[in-house]
């Protein structure tokens, strides 16, 4: 009887650590499901054959909510444009002026031996018997036929004289000569150059990067309007140097690369071959220039986005966007900063960053 109660003794104890551990076990799995929901419910993975909505996101400053097209296009250094150009003789003007490539004719009626056609200097002076140099530029016949009246009344007995403009189109014909020496004929392909500017036939140098085709055109009809009543012009993209983005850091091709629509990082990412080993995809940066002088940037998690799986938004880049993918996690402005910097400088950018914000949305 007493071996029987010793043994059950000796046995207690061991009964008892088997209760402990399988009471620890069931709250260890507890604890582990409980947390594997957790990280489920961050991640929130699309489950197989489960279709979501997924949203698309840009900075907030981004003015266009379309992220299938461009904003308006600018033009950019490299940019070829097509410059063609229209002659509209034939449009009426309310008034005709004299303009310094102009022939006058000045005839006198009583005494034609002082007759002359001279061609305007480009001064605006022609030169007449008895009153010598005179200015003609920006008057109409009839009000040069006036002042030469009023010249002349103390010269000429009753003066009876009047003006001609038989050559008005000098400046027209030396165009279309220059012009029809190209294979495009009325028309003129000029490329942008690296410091935006353009040289326009007879106008010379204006300067047309970062603004919009239209702006320019505007530009280009007003001064060729002054220099050559009736001349006008339309401006076409001939062809574009191509919008870019840049993928940098952690990736296995990071470069410029030519984009023709809005693109998402994911797509971005596959431009350069996908991340390499290493990248902390938790911190991806996309920078954006806002302002002249101002770079604002933004921290995407991707692992919680539809980019790797996720339902986080897509967020969507624009040209001369910059993506970058670090290998540590970047959780202060100035790690970011640093980090842009010392990446964008070893390339041989040299950008100032004056002020970066973080945005973790999903």
């Amino acid at each position: 009887m007493s071996e029987r109660h010793d043994s059950e003794r000796l046995a207690w104890p061991r009964n008892r650590v088997r209760v402990r551990t399988g009471r620890w076990l069931r709250i260890l799995t507890v604890l582990v499901l409980v947390l594997s929901a957790i990280a489920c419910g961050t991640r929130r993975d699309i489950a197989v054959d489960e279709e979501v909505s997924v949203g698309r996101r840009s900075f907030s400053f981004e003015t266009s909510n379309n992220f299938d097209l461009m904003s308006k296009y600018r033009i950019s250094p490299g940019d070829v444009l097509d410059v063609l150009f229209q002659i509209r003789t034939w449009i009426e003007k309310e008034s005709f002026q004299i303009a310094a490539d102009h022939t006058v004719a000045v005839n006198f009626v009583y005494t034609p031996e002082l007759n002359t056609e001279q061609l305007v200097r480009p001064n605006g002076m022609i030169t007449l018997p008895y009153v010598g140099e005179t200015y003609v530029v920006g008057k109409t016949p009839k009000q040069l036929e006036a002042d030469l009246k009023a010249a002349y009344a103390g010269i000429l007995r009753a003066p009876e004289i009047f003006v001609q403009v038989p050559e008005f189109q000098s400046s027209i014909k030396e165009l279309k000569r220059d012009l029809h020496t190209a294979s495009r004929g009325l028309s003129r392909l000029v490329t942008v150059h690296p410091d935006g500017f353009v040289v326009f036939p007879m106008l010379g140098e204006v300067q047309v990067a970062g603004r919009s085709i239209t702006d320019v055109n505007e530009e280009l009809n007003e001064k060729y309007e002054v220099m050559i009543s009736g001349l006008h012009v339309d401006l076409f993209l001939e062809k574009h140097s191509g919008s870019l983005v840049y993928v940098l850091g952690a990736v296995k091709e990071p470069g410029g690369f030519t984009i023709a629509k809005p693109i998402s990082v994911a797509q971005a990412l596959a431009l350069a071959g996908s991340f390499s080993d290493g990248a902390e995809l938790r911190s991806v940066i996309v920078a954006r220039r806002h302002h002249e002088r101002e770079i604002v940037a933004t921290r995407l998690d991707l692992t919680r986005s539809a980019d790797l799986g996720g339902r986080g938004s897509l967020f969507y880049l624009m040209p001369d966007d910059i993506v970058f993918v670090p290998r540590t996690f970047l959780n202060e402005a100035a790690q970011v900063g640093t980090e842009l910097r010392d990446a964008l400088m070893f390339r041989g950018w040299n950008i100032n960053i004056d002020s970066i914000s973080l945005d973790d949305n999903p």
